[in-house]
């Protein structure tokens, strides 16, 4: 080579051995700017492999440093290296990272491949795995990197948001509170809701075994078609959660920890003592109400100085044969309420062995959790609201003060106890032979075992003693037992061959044998004539043979019974087929319903690998579903089919002996079967952008037909007044969508967006039949002041969750109640017909409480090793009954504390309680739910393989019009059933647990 002119720029000729085609030696021109003597200037375009077109925004670094660039939009590149030594690394969103030496070259073109592992994203289905190309359901898999990793209460908070479709509800930050899971809206009107849960292949999986460090993915299956395999569970749909196993190689450890701390926001305004005081200047309030002392007895109950802390050590590792995984955790989660919290321990042990030439594998898995939680606090807020202010919580000797009206709470949390030990365990074995290959049977075996003691005491000082009309002045205890055991076993069959190259089949049969069975013993005692023994000696209590002690216990079981298969076909990947029976059998039916049959269906096309989609660049994958699914619900109680007994009351027989009677308390019922949900749902699942932009969406239909309530039944021929039967049906549309999108990707910096979108009504199709009739159903018990009955209302043909009322039409000059009758005249309450009869009543539909549209939005930020995600989501288009208001925004509550918005908002109210949607308020919210800030060191050590700090601040704000309590804390995701004591179905709670802003720091470490 030959080089002409400066350091700067130099024009150099090149003399390369082979020939042109007519002999002459070529002399090809090549100009490169150099910046120094030992820099050089390097060009080149970066491809796809798959189809050659220039690759925008990929990343081209200088290996070892932070120097680099990125392709403009036909792929082009330039960037200047040191020397031949240097090397390129190439990385696109979705292919191959790509390393190229420098050498002697000033001119590097590449070929990026797409990463077939990423391309072929295994998702955990019922039974088995797929490739995420070859999947024809609706399922969404969330894997541990996008989890919400801000110190999880429960496992399903992990994906609070993730998931469209799927509602995770929580009434506040009580350590000892779960969850309400609900997916695709409601399914049944008396049976179970909530999805079932299977945990490394147990059906009905215990959440509390699970902890966030020890989560690998977390699978939903939504839709009939995908979750048909598990039957009669299966009418909410299933989640899937894998927990972390070993890998051959060094052994590592993991640990990973964070403190928390919780402040309380949004709490109800109530008067202050002067604010009080103030009411009693101005003649609003008789001064006989000062009692002259100022108190906060809500915030008597705040846990100014809680500190949760989390640790978890996780050890893994293992060689060609046998890979392990082990974790320890520790939790001490305190709530923000005093004597409320939550002391856990416990581990997981996972082991797999292969043997016979890797043709036997057993896998082992071992988890068990300990637990001590004080219940005590976390309850009393409504009370201590509306609590006079002036009022002392100590007579002027230091005693606590008591009166009829109302609970001393400061006193109750020091006078009282009531904690629970609890252990959960479980344990799974599974072992699979591969007959031949793409042949292999399994046999898996479980057992979940769940336990726990309940304790509690009143002291002799105690306000409950002191006004107890049993045995007054002496101390009470109760002690309560729970048992359960669940045994699993399934024996499977799994096929997988590829004939050729274009035919694939997956297949899997087997049977299920489940088994649970659950026993419980409580007793009670009054009249302990001192504080020394608590709960723990009932017998110490002298209320036993005066008949005045309580006792009772109980013991029920159920049993399942299923064989099942599923078949996938594959035509060259371009055409999918997957059928599915489950027949199956409960013993919670009736005899002439015992087995019944869940089929499911499903077809995907995966358009982008068709020849008439080669030229459209724009579009990576494009695949459409269809699928059909029939499953069930049996989660009712055990004995529901069959007539049984219950005491009468002890009677003297003639021989003078007395003696219990017995009589049934229930119809027998032999037709008596399962819920059965139809679902319909069209898919289809796109990367487009050069992968920029992926997502999916779907939609549904679902019909339950036999649906299970209790009717009236006729006197004779049956023996009791009601019975549980199959009559009605409901039915639930919606549409989903799922985003993700990388938004922008340079050298240093990226943002990636991830969003989630749905919508979804239900409808109350049919109620009756010729035989039980039923003219609509009342739910939502208002509670409170007044007697003012059920807020909601469900009508044939009509949505579920409607509130039905009187229809505010404003005030007397006198501050009266007038509302509109069915003429649209303006009335007095006392003149509004309350009828059931459609015809006549005034009342009518004035709401919903349940949100129509749900929606997330996931920003994550990085530049270089600092991260910042910033996670969004909110629930539109729904009511909420706020009963703080309508019971203490009426100066009808007065001398007793009320709201500051009575003398506001509410001050035209001078009349009595009532119920119409003058209280009903919009509850769309969004809500700024996390934001976590975290940085990722660079270690290069041999000890430490990775170190990441973060923060997190939960729960930061909310953006909504609702003036109660947190409207996302409001249970909106079922018909009122679910009521947890605190908040029923679209309705606020008075005696809600304080809503709380978290802040928490955290570490990860590997080494």
């Amino acid at each position: 080579m030959l080089c002409l002119g400066s350091l700067s720029m130099a024009l150099c000729f090149t003399t390369p051995a082979a020939h042109a085609g007519n002999g002459k030696k070529m002399i090809t021109p090549l100009i490169t700017k150099t910046i120094s003597a030992a820099e050089i200037e390097v060009k080149g375009r970066v491809l796809s492999a798959k189809d050659k077109t220039g690759l925008p925004g990929v990343s081209v670094i200088l290996k070892g440093t932070s120097k680099g660039v990125t392709t403009d939009v036909e792929g082009n590149y330039t960037i200047t290296v040191n020397g031949p030594e240097d090397i390129l690394v190439f990385s696109f969103v979705g292919s191959i990272t790509q390393e190229v030496p420098v050498g002697n070259k000033s001119v590097i073109d590449v070929d990026l491949a797409e990463n077939a592992k990423l391309l072929d994203e295994v998702v955990v289905v019922g039974y088995g795995t797929q490739t995420r190309e070859r999947t024809t359901s609706a399922i969404a898999n969330i894997t541990s990197d996008k989890f919400n990793r801000s110190g999880a209460r429960n496992a399903m908070d992990l994906i609070q948001g993730k998931v469209a479709g799927l509602n995770i509800n929580r009434s506040g930050s009580n350590p000892n509170s779960g969850v309400s899971i609900q997916l695709r809206g409601v399914t049944s009107l008396t049976g179970g809701l909530a999805p079932l849960v299977v945990i490394d292949g147990i059906p009905g999986g215990n959440l509390d075994l699970l902890q966030q460090d020890d989560v690998e993915s977390i699978s939903v299956l939504k839709d009939g078609s995908a979750a048909a395999i598990y039957g009669t569970r299966a009418n909410g749909g299933v989640i899937l959660v894998t927990t972390k196993k070993g890998a051959s190689g060094s052994a590592k450890f993991d640990y990973n920890t964070y403190f928390r701390k919780e402040y309380v926001r949004n709490r109800a305004d109530f008067m202050t003592a002067s604010q009080f005081r103030a009411k009693i200047a101005d003649g609003t309030i008789p001064a006989s109400a000062d009692y002259g002392a100022t108190t906060d007895a809500y915030d008597a109950l705040i846990n100014h100085g809680n500190l949760s802390q989390n640790h978890n050590l996780a050890m893994s590792g293992g060689g060609k044969n046998t890979t392990y995984r082990a974790s320890l955790y520790y939790q001490d989660l305190q709530g923000i309420a005093k004597e409320n919290g939550r002391k856990q321990y416990g581990g997981r042990v996972s082991i797999m062995q292969t043997g016979l030439k890797d043709r036997l594998t057993a896998q082992v898995n071992l988890a068990t959790n300990f637990n001590k939680a004080n219940l005590l606090g976390g309850g009393g807020w409504e009370g201590s609201l509306i609590r006079n202010p002036t009022l002392s919580f100590r007579n002027p000797d230091g005693s606590y003060y008591f009166e009829q009206t109302s609970t001393n709470e400061v006193a109750r949390l020091e006078q009282e106890t009531n904690r629970r030990q609890q252990q959960t365990t479980s344990a799974d074995a599974k072992m699979s032979l591969q007959i031949l290959p793409g042949l292999q049977a399994s046999i898996f075996g479980a057992v979940q075992r769940d336990s726990y003691i309940d304790g509690s005491y009143r002291s002799l000082a105690s306000e409950f003693s002191k006004e107890n009309d049993v045995y007054p002045n002496g101390g009470y205890a109760s002690r309560y037992t729970y048992l359960r055991n669940n045994y699993t076993l399934e024996p499977t069959v799994s096929f997988d061959k590829t004939f050729g190259t274009n035919h694939t089949i997956n297949a899997v049969g087997g049977y299920s044998y489940q088994y649970a069975v659950q026993e419980d013993f409580e007793a009670a005692n009054y009249g302990f004539v001192n504080d020394v023994f608590e709960e723990n000696n009932l017998g110490a209590g002298n209320q036993l043979v005066a008949g005045k002690a309580t006792m009772g216990s109980g013991k029920g079981d159920n049993t399942l019974i299923a064989f099942f298969g599923r078949a996938n076909y594959s035509f060259m990947d371009k055409y999918l087929l997957s059928v599915i029976l489950r027949h199956e059998g409960s013993s919670r039916f009736g005899v002439n319903n015992k087995w019944g049959n869940f089929p499911a269906a499903s077809v995907g096309w995966n358009l982008s690998k068709e020849k008439f989609m080669e030229n459209i660049k724009f579009v990576n994958s494009l695949k459409l579903r269809a699928g059909f699914g029939v499953t069930g619900n049996q989660d009712i109680a055990n004995y529901s089919s069959l007539v049984t007994l219950g005491t009468g009351g002890v009677y003297i027989n003639p021989d003078g002996q007395w003696r219990e009677t017995y009589g049934p308390n229930r119809n027998p019922n032999p037709n008596l079967k399962w819920e059965r949900k139809k679902e319909y749902n069209l898919g289809v699942d796109f990367t487009v952008l050069n992968k920029r932009l992926s997502g999916s969406l779907d939609v549904f239909k679902r019909v339950t037909n036999d649906l299970l309530y209790e009717y009236t039944s006729q006197l004779p021929p049956f023996v009791r007044e009601t019975i549980y039967t199959n009559v009605g049906s409901i039915s639930n549309k919606g549409v989903e969508l799922t985003l993700s999108g990388v938004a922008v990707k340079t050298k240093d910096f990226s943002w990636n967006i991830d969003a989630t979108g749905s919508y979804l009504t239900n409808r109350a199709d049919d109620l009756s039949n010729d035989v039980f009739k039923v003219e609509a159903i009342s739910t939502g018990d208002i509670g409170g002041y007044g007697a003012l009955g059920q807020a909601m209302r469900i009508e044939q043909g009509g949505k579920l969750g409607n509130f039905y009322g009187k229809r505010f039409a404003g005030f007397t000059e006198d501050g009266k109640w007038l509302f509109y009758n069915r003429n649209n005249e303006k009335v007095r309450f006392d003149q509004i017909n309350n009828s059931n009869d459609p015809n006549v009543s005034d009342l009518a539909i004035i709401g919903n409480g349940i949100p129509k549209f749900n929606a997330s939005l996931t920003n994550n930020f990085a530049y270089k090793n600092l991260s910042l995600r910033v996670f969004l989501r909110g629930r539109f288009d729904y009511d909420i009954l706020n009963t703080m208001a309508l019971s203490y925004a009426n100066k009808v509550s007065l001398p007793n504390n009320v709201l500051n918005s009575t003398f506001g908002k509410y001050a035209n109210l001078n009349d009595t309680y009532q119920y119409s949607d003058y209280y009903l308020e919009s509850g769309s919210f969004l809500k700024l739910d996390e934001i976590t800030l975290s940085y990722n060191f660079n270690l290069k050590g041999d000890i430490i393989r990775s170190l990441r700090v973060y923060a997190t601040g939960s729960n930061l704000a909310t953006f909504t019009k609702y003036t109660g309590n947190d409207p996302d804390y409001v249970n909106d995701t079922g018909l009122g059933k679910e009521d947890d004591g605190q908040r029923r179905l679209g309705i606020d709670g008075r005696s809600a647990y304080p809503n709380t802003r978290s802040f928490l720091v955290g570490l990860s470490f590997g080494f």
